[in-house]
């Protein structure tokens, strides 16, 4: 059977204020197995021991590897740069199909950059929020863990999309590749939009 995960706010564009909205942008995001694009069949394999695999420390336990034989996803060992990010040991590194940087599921709650990014989940890792970046390494999107004021934003820390339609939470924290802010949900009340609203700049 095929799956369809949903990453939210992968894509946020400005002007999804109303719920009627939100809802259709939320059916956007299905992910793409569920219109037949599926990614390569991946082949996953059991570490016996850390080992080091096209420059990261995987832990021992599960990774998958692409068909070609390189490295998709694995859980690092030790602390290890992932593109912009400093990745705690213990969490979850996905790559491109070419192996550049795709996004990371952190450990714990750690800085990015100096914004303090989610991470973790009641059941590990794989079920809290993901970092994402360019392929240049460079931060493309963080679920803020608490309000944080970003480039001068007041930013509201990430709840999920459902929270945040509700306006108990903020959707992700997003930037262009230049590292310039390029939306995220207001925390307080600016230039005349309200806490809860998406605030969107040209980069």
């Amino acid at each position: 059977m095929k799956t369809c995960p949903i990453r939210i706010g992968v894509i946020l564009n400005a002007g999804f204020h109303t719920m009627r909205k939100k809802m259709l942008f939320a059916a956007a995001l299905l992910g793409v197995r569920c219109f037949g694009w599926a990614e390569p069949e991946l082949t996953r394999k059991i570490l016996d021991a850390p080992t080091e695999i096209q420059g990261y420390p995987c832990a021992r336990g599960y990774a998958w590897f692409l068909p070609d034989g390189h490295l998709k996803q694995c859980t690092v060992s030790r602390e290890t740069a992932f593109g912009e990010a400093s990745a705690p040991a213990g969490s979850i590194v996905v790559l491109r199909l070419d192996g550049t940087p795709n996004y990371l599921f952190l450990a714990h709650d750690a800085p990015v950059l100096g914004y303090t990014c989610k991470g973790g989940g009641p059941l590990g890792p794989s079920e809290g929020a993901t970092t994402a970046f360019y392929p240049s390494g460079k931060l493309k999107q963080c679920w803020l863990a608490e309000d944080q004021v970003v480039q001068g934003i007041p930013c509201m820390a990430a709840g999920g999309f459902f929270s945040a339609m509700f306006h108990h939470g903020g959707f992700s924290t997003d930037f262009y590749e230049s590292g310039k802010l390029r939306s995220c949900t207001l925390s307080k009340n600016l230039d005349g939009q309200r806490r809860g609203d998406v605030f969107v700049q040209a980069p």
